[in-house]
This record gives C-alpha cells, structure tokens and sequence, in this order.
C-alpha cells in the first residue's frame, strides 16, 4: 500500500493542517536541525517526520520517494497536493516561522535559488561528516541497478 492509498493514521492526525517536515531520522545533523525547526515553529504550524518510517508516510496526492526523501528533506504542504525538496522546502518552511519569515524573502531574491540549491546539496552531501554517526548508523542506503538495495 502506497502513501497515496493508506488510510490516515494516528500519525497522520496530528500531522493534520501542518506543512510536513519528512527528514532523516537517523543522521544527526538532520535531527539537530529538527530540535531548531521545532523551537522556531512556534506557531506550530509543521510536523516533523522520519522518513525512514516509510510504512508510516502521511498519504498524500502526490508521489513520495523514499530514497529521494533520504538524499534531502522534503515537505509536504498542509493540503497533501504538493512537494517541495531541499532549498525550496527551506524556503517554505521559512515563511511559516515567525523569526525566519522576515527574512524569507531574500531567498527569493534572483540568483539565490541556483545558489541556495548548490549549498543545500553541499550540506546534504556532507551532513554525516558535519555531525558524525555512531558506526555508520546512519549511513542512506542506495539502490542497487535491479532496484534492491
């Protein structure tokens, strides 16, 4: 069963009117940035998920990829029909908190989106070496060609 086609969950109620938040939630840098996020919302007005929970994805009216949600954050807007990923996903979030929100629109000022995109990929690359993980736990697993893993 797909996210599109489950059912809501108790997860999903909570998540209910709120931007979701999907990160990884093993890697450290991205929980840290999580516990910021959440001291910033508040207004709370997003929801935060791991999603590495991919049994427990919110449904939505637009595809979710799982692999894709691992390489960088994703949200997914209040009304379940659209998507955004990295930098963009950023700057929505930006609009929604109360200290950012000033601020947010310089993010769209012309040149920042190519350059807010090349930084947001330099993090996500690097994210593991900026908050190591115990072991490699947290370590995204990549697909294999036969699309295995």
């Amino acid at each position: 069963m797909t996210a599109e086609t489950r059912p809501a969950t108790v997860a999903d109620n909570s998540a209910l009117g709120k931007g979701v938040v999907l990160y990884d939630g093993d890697c450290g840098f991205c929980q840290q940035s999580v516990r910021l996020l959440k001291a910033l919302d508040w207004l709370r007005l997003l929801h935060f998920q791991s999603a590495r929970d991919v049994a427990n994805l919110p449904a939505s009216g637009v595809p979710l990829d799982p692999q894709k949600m691992l390489d960088e954050m994703h949200l997914l807007t209040p009304d379940r029909q659209s998507v955004y990923a990295g930098f963009t996903a950023f700057r929505w979030i930006s609009w929604r908190l109360p200290l950012t929100a000033p601020l947010a629109i310089l993010l769209y000022l012309p040149g920042v989106l190519p350059l807010g995109n090349r930084a947001y990929r330099w993090v996500a690359r690097n994210r593991f070496k900026l908050v190591p993980c115990a072991n490699n736990a947290c370590a995204v697993p990549r697909q294999t060609a036969s699309g295995g893993r």
